[in-house]
């Protein structure tokens, strides 16, 4: 199975809508030899908790955006056959993040103004992701080796994120435990300017509309979360 195979992909039938999926995007034995790498290849920042490397583009975790800084890195081999294409091009911006069991990630809505299309793909143990949008609160369980496009309200209206936790709860009422997981996000920058008009999470509503919302890094954002009771997604 390709990453060009895109007859594969179904919308999860759930609220928020737009969630396209494709199970078993690479085979387990691709997925083996892909940990192999990130575990005894990649050089990766020497500090605890969930750590990233940036392909393309670099993404700035204060902006949300692409950090203008940072000059682009060509796409390593290991990663060429996982790219998807959108629009008939590749992405401008693709981030590896290891995610060690307990950590977890702040709810967000990736920045409308840098991004549009956005896809994920999990590599290792599952975890469990939770979107929200006011009240409402959806857990999409993600399975190794699952391609997930973010689409309509799912991409752009719920913020999506991972509590940070040793175990996930699932349905049936039963507990798994984590282990050690890898995601590789793909973001393609935006063509012209989204036009959703949302002023609540939309970056280009709010600088239409005068809004400042305060910038504040995904780190910054985890630390305040932690000290609320642990980090909500």
């Amino acid at each position: 199975m390709t990453s060009q195979d895109k007859t594969k992909y179904q919308e999860l039938p759930i609220r928020p809508h737009g969630i396209l999926w494709q199970e078993d995007f690479i085979t387990p034995s691709h997925e083996a030899q892909l940990i192999s790498i990130f575990q005894n290849e990649l050089e990766w920042p020497s500090r605890s908790g969930r750590i990233s490397l940036h392909y393309g583009y670099s993404f700035d975790y204060k902006t949300f955006g692409i950090d203008p800084d940072i000059p682009y890195k060509e796409f390593p081999d290991w990663l060429q056959p996982l790219i998807p294409t959108t629009e008939g091009r590749p992405p401008e911006q693709v981030c590896l993040q290891y995610y060690p069991p307990g950590s977890g990630i702040p709810p967000h809505v990736d920045a409308h103004m840098a991004y549009d299309q956005l896809y994920a793909l999990s590599i290792g143990a599952p975890i469990m992701m939770q979107f929200r949008r006011g009240e409402e609160r959806v857990d999409v369980d993600l399975v190794p080796r699952c391609m997930m496009q973010m689409t309509g309200e799912s991409r752009l209206f719920w913020t999506h994120g991972i509590k940070k936790r040793k175990n996930d709860t699932l349905a049936d009422g039963s507990v798994r435990p984590r282990g050690d997981r890898w995601s590789i996000t793909y973001r393609w920058v935006r063509e012209g300017e989204c036009e959703c008009g949302d002023v609540e999470v939309c970056d280009v509503a709010q600088r239409k509309n005068g809004v400042e919302k305060e910038k504040r890094s995904l780190k910054e954002l985890t630390t305040k979360e932690e000290g609320e009771g642990g980090v909500s997604g």
